[in-house]
């Protein structure tokens, strides 16, 4: 007679995977990229490398903000994310956290998160904080299933952690705010669209449409991307032409601007998903690349 096997869940194992379950609903290794450009921000509006506490509780308090973002997104999200492949794994539609879970823990962490700035910072760090999180949460997260306008919407809390850093640091929005956050704004759309086309048909399963034609994975969408590459060169040697970097810095962000446009073009001539795989990690290492560039070619 065969025996019933039993497997039996240790508490450390238990433990070690709810950490796991934490870790994908903030998305915490994509909110650490987030921060990196608070940071950023917050070096290039107070010129210290060296204020260790205050980059601290900008970190903690920027990371906190973003990681509710995301869990409120994957709370609004949950069903359509049992519909496609690259997320139907996350706590939520597998049902290992339930929905008032994570609603607490985002309002915990949005709550600590946005104190934490106003309080270590300033009121307007804040502001700008609740409303990154107010956008991406509640605006971007359900227009991505009605318009592609949506990614518009959703580069407006992605451009803000520069801002918000540099605010921090400055408790003011001026010139420089805004040029910090252009950078980023328009990098968003080769960032979002690369990954759109990629993810097309698993998008199409839930419903989500966010390459910016109609005609789907078509040169119409790629050719998107050239443009949007074009000009976010120019918009990456303002700081050179208003004095806030040197040459030296500027020919290194033109240099791997010019790379970022190529593989843009690269991606319009080919239309496929190996060219627009290569965009996207273009992506993730431009804007890192270029935003150090513009911390190290201010010193």
């Amino acid at each position: 007679m065969a025996k019933a096997i039993s497997i039996s869940i240790t508490p450390v194992q238990l433990i070690s995977q709810k950490i796991k379950d934490y870790a994908m609903l903030a998305k915490f290794r994509l909110s650490l990229l987030v921060v990196f450009s608070a940071v950023i921000g917050y070096i290039f509006g107070s010129n210290s490398f060296y204020n260790i506490t205050h980059i601290f509780w900008l970190v903690l308090g920027g990371t906190l903000v973003t990681c509710a973002s995301n869990a409120i997104n994957q709370v609004i999200e949950k069903d359509i994310d049992k519909l496609m492949s690259r997320t139907q794994n996350r706590p939520l539609p597998t049902e290992r956290m339930n929905a008032t879970e994570a609603i607490l823990a985002a309002g915990i962490m949005g709550v600590a998160g946005i104190v934490i700035l106003t309080s270590f910072f300033n009121d307007l760090a804040g502001i700008l904080s609740a409303i990154s999180l107010l956008l991406y949460a509640f605006v971007y997260t359900p227009l991505k299933r009605v318009s592609p306008v949506a990614v518009f919407v959703g580069a407006i809390p992605g451009a803000l952690p520069p801002m918000i850093g540099y605010v921090c640091a400055t408790n003011r929005i001026d010139f420089v705010a805004v040029v910090l956050f252009s950078v980023q704004f328009i990098w968003q759309f080769p960032h979002f669209w690369s990954i759109a086309w990629l993810q097309f048909e698993d998008y199409k399963k839930a419903g989500i449409m966010l390459l910016p034609s109609a005609s789907g994975k078509t040169r119409m969408s790629a050719i998107q991307n050239v443009i949007y590459c074009s000009v976010l060169l120019v918009v990456s040697m303002i700081p050179y032409f208003f004095n806030m970097i040197g040459w030296f810095a500027n020919t290194f962000i033109v240099a791997v601007g010019i790379m970022f446009l190529w593989m843009a073009w690269s991606h319009y001539r080919k239309c496929d998903d190996k060219t627009a795989r290569i965009l996207m990690f273009g992506s993730f290492l431009y804007l890192p690349v270029m935003q150090l560039a513009l911390v190290i070619g201010k010193i």
